[in-house]
């Protein structure tokens, strides 16, 4: 059904989606009202459910529709020629907390999705959230440089490591600021911070 949705004029489509994110954003899951985003869409309730089916269809099609764009643009912004494993992490941080402030509504709504455990929605999106990390850490690590590690250091555990550091690091950031304006980000003082665990890790497991 959702195929159908990309045959309405472009300008209809980012209402509904602008609006859809931005309810989900404010009320997560359960509170949302489909009643309130055909409002600020200006279109019919029965066009919702017409394309989504239901309230969770929209949720789930929003986030495929968010994470893709977001790939998209990580990818389109990375170097893909870097073969260092922490530049190339340094890299995706980076973009992605720049990209914050380019697309505030998609962050804010994946923020709220993220931490919106209870909706009958979660298990659907960890399965999804899986798949989207997966393909991403296949083509992040496809032409890395293992030659700078250490003799005896077992190179896919110290990726597990640097993956799950800098994972912990973004959700201790997340804790601190999924109530604060991105706007409000201090983005460079976040950058450094990172840097310092990097250069940390970098030292125990590179030559």
């Amino acid at each position: 059904m959702t195929e159908k949705f990309f045959n309405l004029e472009e300008e209809k489509q980012d209402r509904i989606i602008n609006a859809a994110m931005k309810e989900f954003s404010n009320r997560g899951y359960a509170q949302a009202s489909t009643n309130e985003i055909v409002k600020q869409a200006g279109i019919s309730k029965g066009l919702i459910f017409h394309y989504f089916q239901n309230k969770q269809g929209l949720f789930l099609f929003l986030y495929d529709y968010a994470m893709e764009k977001m790939m998209s643009e990580i990818g389109s912004r990375m170097d893909w020629e870097e073969r260092d494993i922490f530049q190339m992490y340094r890299q995706v941080i980076e973009v992605k907390l720049r990209l914050c402030r380019v697309y505030p509504d998609m962050f804010n709504f994946l923020r709220a999705a993220y931490v919106d455990e209870a909706s009958e929605a979660a298990s659907i999106l960890e399965e999804r959230n899986h798949h989207f990390i997966k393909e991403w850490q296949g083509r992040m690590f496809a032409n890395l440089d293992d030659s700078k590690f250490k003799e005896g250091i077992d190179v896919q555990r110290a990726i597990h490591i640097l993956v799950w550091s800098m994972e912990g690091y973004s959700h201790s950031q997340f804790e601190k600021i999924k109530s604060m304006p991105l706007e409000e980000m201090d983005l460079d003082a976040m950058m450094v911070e990172i840097d310092i665990y990097l250069e940390m890790l970098k030292q125990a497991f590179y030559r």
